[in-house]
């Protein structure tokens, strides 16, 4: 496949090497033309200067023989641009943009352009172990109705099958983190301690779940 990368930053320049080394061929574009050197002199693909959203710059890249397009450059604002005029002028399906700005992240994602908000992330899961409460989302659906979440879990659900545990809380758990792997839970699967759970959720069920998850199983026979 060929593919078409803008921006050529610590993000570009590693993901152009290894898309080459899967045997890609690969154009990346960038205003600034010894931003290139990061490529190395063992990279074989295109280097493009210029604006990666502007439309001619993007045909000499190849963008109309491509089969994706990934805006990393440093600019939200351009990233989204680019992103819209590969997908829109040019009908590139596998389309990507990367936004420092969660709140920007979330409205375009919603427009059908996926994206990755690394400082969010990497932020996120920081504080995921700094500040083990509530519910984090690591992804929504693009009506923003379902979400994947790492929830908090209370101790006392150690022990518990996942089977009692989404029937109490109303869930269905999509994987474990157990000792830095991840894991495909069966009903009969029992919870360990400093086990991640990640559950499937609607958005709107958010705060009952939460609390769910951090009261604990209810008493046999009652509350």
């Amino acid at each position: 496949m060929h593919i078409v990368i803008m921006g050529c930053g610590r993000v570009g320049s590693a993901l152009a090497q290894n898309l080459e080394q899967q045997g890609h061929t690969v154009a990346v574009v960038d205003q600034d033309p010894t931003a290139f050197r990061r490529l190395g002199s063992s990279f074989g693909g295109r280097r493009v200067t210029g604006v990666g959203f502007d439309q001619d710059t993007l045909r000499e890249a190849g963008i109309e023989e491509a089969g994706a397009f990934a805006a990393v450059s440093s600019g939200d604002n351009s990233n989204i641009i680019a992103a819209r005029v590969a997908r829109e002028m040019f009908g590139i399906e596998n389309v990507a943009a990367r936004i420092y700005d969660p709140r920007r992240a979330e409205v375009y994602q919603r427009l059908g352009i996926p994206t990755v908000a690394t400082v969010r992330w990497t932020a996120d899961q920081m504080l995921r172990r700094l500040l083990p409460s509530g519910a984090e989302p690591l992804w929504r659906d693009p009506t923003g109705g379902v979400q994947l979440a790492e929830v908090h879990t209370s101790p006392a659900w150690v022990g518990h099958k996942i089977s009692r545990i989404q029937e109490e809380t109303g869930v269905r758990v999509a994987f474990l983190t157990r000792l830095g792997e991840a894991v495909l839970p069966t009903s009969q699967t029992v919870l360990q301690e400093g086990d991640l759970v990640h559950v499937m959720m609607r958005t709107d069920e958010v705060d009952t779940v939460e609390a769910a998850f951090a009261k604990g199983p209810e008493e046999e026979g009652g509350h």
